[in-house]
């Protein structure tokens, strides 16, 4: 399974906070907006199921297109409007390996307002 940005950025955060250091200093060092709730119970999921179990395993998740993904969907779909959500779910994978439904992408797209027009 490729790592994501997010998992790396968690077990960097996960390694630092075992070196003592408190919580929002290492989510603020990883990059990481999350409570301090999420990175203990984090903590506990590496402790039990070893570092495959911070994987992300949900699909669309709309925090999955924050940031750079979430830009990098914009001027993709702004550069090209009528690529099909299909095939920017299969780009997000390949590079990012990002995991996103369609029907996520489709919302994300309505939202920025770049949403396949329907051809004539």
């Amino acid at each position: 399974m490729a790592e994501s940005k997010l998992y790396r950025a968690r077990v960097q955060m996960l390694e630092v906070m075992e070196q003592g250091l408190r919580w929002d200093e290492a989510a603020k060092k990883a990059d990481l907006q999350l409570s301090q709730s999420t990175a203990y119970r984090l903590r506990q999921r590496l402790r039990q199921g070893g570092k495959q179990a911070l994987q992300e395993g949900r699909h669309g998740h709309p925090a999955k297109l924050r940031g750079e993904v979430r830009a990098w969907v914009e001027e993709t779909c702004r550069q090209a409007p009528y690529t099909p959500s299909h095939e920017i779910q299969t780009q997000l994978a390949e590079r990012l390996a990002l995991s996103i439904s369609v029907s996520q992408l489709n919302r994300v797209r309505a939202t920025l307002g770049v949403s396949n027009p329907p051809q004539e």
